[in-house]
């Protein structure tokens, strides 16, 4: 009985791995007749699994999708992949941040102890906080990114039309990117705002996002610069320290050591004075090399700091 077990487990973890599964392979993989794989499938149906015989020279089988959802099986990565993802899912602000909750205890719970240990020491931990979103208004969004369909939406006081390409999260926020077709440009709408009416409108013909990344377009719009996604402000300066010890504290800067002691960093901000207090914050020597408003920025900035370190 063991061995049957164990042998109905690995045909199981097969027929997940893959669409289709000649029957002649199968029973190479389980070292079995091809008679006993028949009958190994034939106790996996009356199980609930939805196991279909496909057609062909060799004939094979097909794991399909039932109307409900029968045991799955994972194998350890796969096990830690869904337990991390949960997690997340958990911090999200997608609405399921409960069901997620339970089913990650769910899935804990079954784990054997060497899994647990690895996954409770992966803690996920929600910044700055996140912004629920109704699950249906995220399903109905996604739907209609999936079918190309013009979306018709209230949005604050508004009522918008806009051709949806991509549903993005960014800080804890989910953000629709849409060809708005009132404004007849891109815009970003926050999905928590978003009010779906129904039905949607007529299909669309996709459109590629200006660069053709939708991450840097969604970035540049944060930024200030709907165009190439780079900061409006950048500058370059030389800091007394090894370039290991700035790049933890850079985003998406450039960092490129030139000694042992000394970096190159190339960062953008909002603003020229943005940009100098932000790299005011790294405790080194800071050399500007350019642009020269960057070096007008860090004297405002030193009269600034200068009045409010006087006394009153």
């Amino acid at each position: 009985m063991h061995e049957t077990s164990a042998r109905l487990l690995a045909l199981l973890s097969l027929l997940q791995a893959r669409r289709d599964w000649p029957g002649g392979l199968l029973a190479e993989r389980l070292e079995v007749s091809p008679r006993t794989v028949r009958r190994d499938v034939d106790r996996l149906r009356e199980l609930g699994y939805p196991i279909r015989a496909t057609k062909g020279p060799d004939g094979g089988y097909r794991l399909d999708a039932g109307a409900d959802l029968p045991p799955l099986l994972f194998d350890d990565e796969q096990a830690v992949a869904l337990a991390v993802g949960l997690q997340i899912a958990a911090t999200s602000g997608a609405g399921v941040e409960e069901a997620a909750a339970r089913a990650l205890g769910t899935v804990r719970q079954v784990m054997p102890a060497r899994l647990r240990h690895r996954i409770d020491g992966l803690r996920v931990t929600a910044l700055g906080g996140s912004t629920t979103v109704d699950p249906g208004v995220l399903a109905s969004l996604g739907d209609a990114v999936r079918a190309r369909e013009v979306l018709r939406f209230g949005y604050g006081d508004d009522l918008r039309r806009a051709e949806p390409h991509h549903l993005v999260t960014r800080g804890g926020r989910w953000y629709l990117v849409a060809w708005d077709l009132d404004r007849v440009d891109w815009r970003t709408f926050r999905a928590d705002r978003i009010a779906p009416r129904t039905p949607t409108g007529p299909r669309f013909a996709p459109r590629e996002v200006p660069g053709g990344d939708v991450a840097a377009f969604v970035a540049g719009r944060f930024r200030g610069n709907p165009g190439a996604g780079g900061w409006p402000c950048r500058g370059e300066v030389i800091v007394a320290r090894p370039a290991s010890e700035v790049a933890p504290y850079t985003r998406d800067d450039l960092v490129e050591p030139i000694g042992p002691d000394r970096c190159r960093l190339v960062a953008g901000a909002w603003s020229w004075i943005g940009l100098a207090a932000g790299l005011g914050r790294i405790d080194a020597e800071i050399e500007v090399v350019g642009p020269p408003e960057l070096t007008d920025a860090f004297a405002a900035l030193a009269a600034r700091c200068a009045r409010a370190a006087s006394p009153m």
